[in-house]
């Protein structure tokens, strides 16, 4: 495997590691309406990343398809709603939505970051279908990346000074 292949396997695992964590994130927020919602959206562009990611990798021999285990998610989700419930009973909600913001905001910027190695890869090669892969998501992940920003610079004096 080459190393566009590598950069490939790795946003496609990156991909859906932040997909999985905006709708872990939305579940336990889910009395936050407007985040939950937001959460809810921009974990299916992380999806729809995905299914981009596996086609052209298929175009270069590689596969990158996940087996489904929709069992332990709905066993997760379960799990998710019950601790949601509860959290939304304690006074620390806040430092607890903070701390996810954190981790999405971190893990949209590290695929911003692959998806840029990638393009410039697509340029040096001259590969169009990788290039327009990469023209469709990557202007999304940005848009990740500056919404959980804008969340935490909105959350962040609320949160860590009681006001």
């Amino acid at each position: 495997m080459n190393g566009v292949g590598l950069a490939l396997r790795a946003l496609d695992h990156g991909e859906r590691r932040l997909e999985h964590r905006f709708l872990a994130a939305a579940q336990r927020h889910r009395t936050e309406h407007e985040f939950c919602h937001v959460a809810g959206d921009l974990a299916r562009w992380s999806r729809e990343h995905h299914t981009r990611l596996v086609a052209v990798a298929a175009q270069r021999g590689l596969n990158l398809r996940w087996p489904s285990s929709n069992r332990s998610s709905d066993l997760l989700a379960g799990v998710r709603t019950r601790a949601a419930e509860a959290v939304g009973r304690r006074p620390e909600p806040g430092l607890l939505l903070l701390r996810d913001l954190r981790e999405l905001y971190l893990a949209a910027s590290r695929n911003s970051l692959h998806w840029e190695m990638l393009a410039q890869a697509a340029q040096a090669t001259r590969d169009t279908g990788l290039l327009d892969v990469v023209s469709r998501c990557h202007p999304q992940t940005l848009r990740q990346v500056r919404w959980t920003n804008t969340m935490i610079k909105t959350l962040s004096p609320q949160v860590l000074t009681g006001l």
